[in-house]
């Protein structure tokens, strides 16, 4: 008895075929990205379960930073314009602008408050902490600043640290109190300020010293100063808080610092000229850790548990700020192409195929064109 012949073209194609029917398929998310265009002066609506652009607000200002609602119930997102020193409501569920207000003359960037019911807005013209309550949209709180400052965060009890470079200090606020606390002499160009998830200590970094700097948060003493084989610009924890990933200038790679330790852990290849950061984490998944490569035009992806290259994706030009669907699964992660103007998507699962894993290559999920330099999006969910 003869069997029939079973070329390799079909044996490719019966696998392929196996591998799609075991594949999880894709499904959307209830709402949209939102996406700051500013160089265009608008914000992108792209709807998250046709992947297209549902439409685009125009803006009366440049917009630079861009915020959920802290609340998922409530479909809006909170757009600031930071050289006119603007904040303006979008109203997801109707695609429109609704509340606006002036906080200064130029500002820096925005934070919620750990209360979640306002947001504190870092303006430079004049140098203050103003507070913007959701509810009535008007400042309520003025703080005034010893110097022009460059950056801040808030800890989980109410203290904001806020660097200037121009004066090589971090100024503690206490915003219940709206009361300066004390400046703290930081003898080099704080970069950038964050507090560790607990609130106990504050992290610093400085571009120009290369070095992490450790300081006690309620006593302002500098508790240890750790050298960095980079200079440090970018910056984002895990999940838990536990890990704190840099990039910067000097080394194609992530440094790995642990806060609660106070130590660098190692530093690890993450592509060419590593930039902006996200972590995609799920209770039952691998975790991953997005870096842009702007140079290269792709992303490169890292398992946070075992430190190992997962795969580069080739995006669009010069990628810069990435967005994670907060959805269960974490199933996308948004990539916005500042130069090319659009955003590419890729899908978690992929991720995880065994082809990808062998040959640390994965394809983009779609590309969806959004405007001219988008530099910020959020994730909001409607309906």
């Amino acid at each position: 008895m003869s069997h029939p012949l079973i070329t390799r073209r079909a044996l490719l194609a019966s696998s392929g075929a196996a591998l799609a029917c075991g594949r999880r398929k894709a499904t959307g998310f209830p709402g949209y990205c939102l996406v700051a265009n500013q160089q265009g002066r608008s914000v992108a609506a792209v709807d998250l379960n046709t992947f297209r652009v549902r439409k685009v607000i125009a803006l009366p200002s440049a917009p630079a930073a861009i915020a959920a609602h802290p609340d998922p119930a409530k479909p809006k997102a909170y757009v600031l314009a930071a050289d006119a020193g603007s904040v303006y409501e979008i109203d997801a569920a109707g695609l429109v602008v609704g509340r606006s207000v002036r906080t200064g003359g130029q500002a820096v960037s925005m934070l919620l408050s750990p209360r979640k019911d306002a947001f504190w807005v870092l303006t430079r013209d004049p140098a203050a902490l103003v507070m913007l309550p959701l509810e009535d949209f008007r400042p309520a709180r003025r703080i005034a600043l010893p110097a022009p400052p460059d950056s801040f965060d808030i800890s989980p009890d109410g203290r904001a640290a806020v660097a200037s470079g121009q004066t090589r200090t971090i100024t503690m606020v206490s915003l219940p109190r709206a009361a300066i606390e004390r400046a703290i002499s930081f003898g080099s160009v704080p970069s950038w300020v964050c507090f560790r998830w607990d609130g106990k200590q504050l992290i610093a970094g400085s571009a120009p010293d290369r070095n992490l700097v450790v300081i006690d948060a309620a006593a302002g003493k500098t508790v240890v100063r750790l050298p960095l084989p980079l200079a440090p610009r970018h910056f984002c924890f895990n999940a838990d808080g536990g890990q704190l990933f840099v990039t910067g200038d000097g080394m194609d790679a992530v440094v790995i610092a642990f806060p609660y330790n106070t130590e660098i852990d190692q530093t690890i290849l993450a592509g060419r000229a590593p930039g902006a950061m996200a972590v995609a984490a799920t209770d039952t998944s691998p975790a991953y850790l997005l870096v842009a490569n702007p140079e290269d035009n792709a992303v490169t992806v890292l398992d946070i548990d075992s430190r190992r290259l997962v795969a580069v994706v080739q995006v669009g030009q010069a990628p810069g700020a990435i967005v994670i669907t907060p959805d269960r699964d974490r199933q996308y992660a948004l990539v916005l192409n500042e130069k090319s103007g659009d955003m590419a998507v890729i899908r978690r699962q992929m991720l995880a195929e065994a082809w990808v894993r062998r040959y640390k290559s994965a394809p983009l999920f779609t590309m969806i064109p959004v405007g001219e330099r988008p530099v910020a999006a959020a994730v909001v969910r409607v309906g």
